[in-house]
């Protein structure tokens, strides 16, 4: 069964613009897959903050993965999957912890330490970075797939903090705001203090290292280097503005315009050939 490219292809434009214009760097196949793959997983997602989300959609979610592994897909989603396991090793393993992270999601969040932060990035970032190491070759590069999948989504934490709060969902560890003196009443009420400034700067020192430790991985892939790279950089650059911004992310959101995206291109494939 050949599944709908074109649907798949529409979905993951719509929600991530930064994972399509990586994933056009794959050859046919590949891209395809890293296509199933990403709708797989924003199909997780949606079960959690799409309308009718809630712990029923994603146990639905989970069955439809569960029939893709099996060979008996249903929805357009799954038949992109089940495509993509003929042909590619992808761990359902890496499915099951991403579930945990996604049952987290369902909340309130509340996270104690930053090995738990650390352990949710792996969870709903991480997992990915194995899914997409399967698709890219990328045998003996899994823990910098995992670090680079985990440096992604602690991007994408450090970007949503104040849309985080709205949906009851702290990510940032007790034991660092403690250490800051960063109380959650200062976040709702939108006070970006010293001591916030220097948590994210902590945070983003952390996801900067978890960045050069997947970007070692690149030389490993046998294909996709420059859109792994690609991805990378631009994430990266989501940082950058943020700092720029001066860590504003609680009623504001850090984003690369296209121009910017398009700009990064040489400095991708530089690091597809040098992997540094």
């Amino acid at each position: 069964m050949e599944p709908d490219w074109k649907c798949l292809a529409r979905l993951v434009r719509s929600h991530s613009a930064t994972f399509y214009l990586g994933s056009l760097l794959f050859p046919k196949a590949e891209r395809q897959g890293a296509w199933a793959v990403y709708a797989a997983c924003r199909m997780g997602d949606e079960a959690v903050d799409g309308p009718g989300g809630g712990w029923e959609a994603l146990s639905a979610w989970w069955e439809g993965v569960e029939r893709a592994y099996a060979g008996r897909p249903l929805a357009e989603w799954e038949v992109g999957l089940a495509w993509a396991l003929e042909r590619w090793a992808i761990p359902l393993e890496a499915f099951a912890h991403m579930k945990e992270g996604f049952l987290t999601d369902l909340g309130p969040v509340r996270l104690k330490t930053e090995a738990e932060l650390l352990r949710y990035c792996y969870q709903v970032g991480g997992t990915v970075g194995r899914m997409m190491a399967a698709v890219a070759g990328g045998e003996g590069a899994e823990g910098e797939a995992i670090a680079l999948g985990q440096a992604m989504q602690l991007t994408n934490i450090l970007r949503d903090v104040g849309e985080d709060l709205g949906r009851n969902r702290v990510y940032l560890p007790e034991a660092l705001l403690a250490r800051y003196g960063v109380c959650l009443e200062d976040l709702r009420a939108g006070r970006i203090t010293p001591g916030y400034r220097d948590l994210m700067a902590h945070l983003e020192a952390q996801a900067r290292a978890l960045y050069r430790t997947g970007l070692k991985g690149l030389p490993r892939l046998r294909v996709g280097k420059a859109a792994i790279a690609l991805a990378a950089l631009q994430y990266q650059g989501i940082l950058d503005k943020l700092k720029r911004m001066g860590y504003q992310n609680l009623s504001r959101r850090a984003h690369l315009k296209p121009w910017e995206r398009l700009w990064l291109l040489p400095e991708a494939y530089r690091l597809a050939r040098t992997g540094e």
